[in-house]
């Protein structure tokens, strides 16, 4: 582990900034407290080299995942929030917690589309209202996690609980025990 001198400090962006930074659709669902809002470089958006760059650990970054799902003869879309440290049980767990016949990874093209979001920074908060939104139960044990913006340039920095709190948001056992 680095030393803390190394970690950069972070670049936060004020509340009254958000506007200029993140997506609308984005902030109009974010909890009004408790969330801290921090520029990234495009080259350490993704989660290893954010984990490396940013010094936070793979254990305390949320990833938002688009699945695709069909269920009672229609095709829908859900996000997964899980840890980065985390391996997903998709034919498992995912598909238990769906209810769904068939599941795979979203397209990057289609996942874009429907969140109006960049790949890269897709997050659970301003997505489709039709769309469930599943947080691994693993989660919940971070005393805080990092979380995409919308766009690759920021990242949301927040305790699990605020996800706790949010109405869309359903808390379950989605991924594998930690190896």
């Amino acid at each position: 582990m680095h030393s803390h001198e190394s970690i950069p400090q972070l670049d936060l962006i004020a509340p009254e900034q958000w506007g200029a930074h993140l997506p609308a659709h984005v902030i109009e669902q974010l909890p009004a407290q408790g969330i801290t809002v921090f520029r990234v470089t495009d080259d350490a958006s993704d989660t290893a080299a954010f984990s490396e760059r940013y010094g936070f650990g793979l254990e305390d970054c949320a990833n938002t995942i688009v699945i695709r799902y069909k269920k009672d003869g229609g095709e829908h879309y859900a996000a997964l929030v899980s840890l980065g440290s985390r391996r997903l049980d998709i034919n498992g767990a995912v598909k238990a917690a769906l209810g769904a016949q068939r599941l795979s990874f979203a397209k990057r093209e289609a996942a874009v589309e429907h969140s109006g979001m960049e790949f890269g920074g897709i997050t659970a908060f301003g997505l489709p209202a039709d769309w469930r939104i599943l947080v691994d139960a693993a989660v919940m044990e971070r005393a805080q996690i990092v979380m995409g913006a919308g766009l690759r340039a920021a990242k949301l920095l927040l305790a699990p609980a605020l996800l706790r709190q949010w109405p869309r948001c359903e808390i379950a056992a989605l991924t594998l025990p930690a190896e």
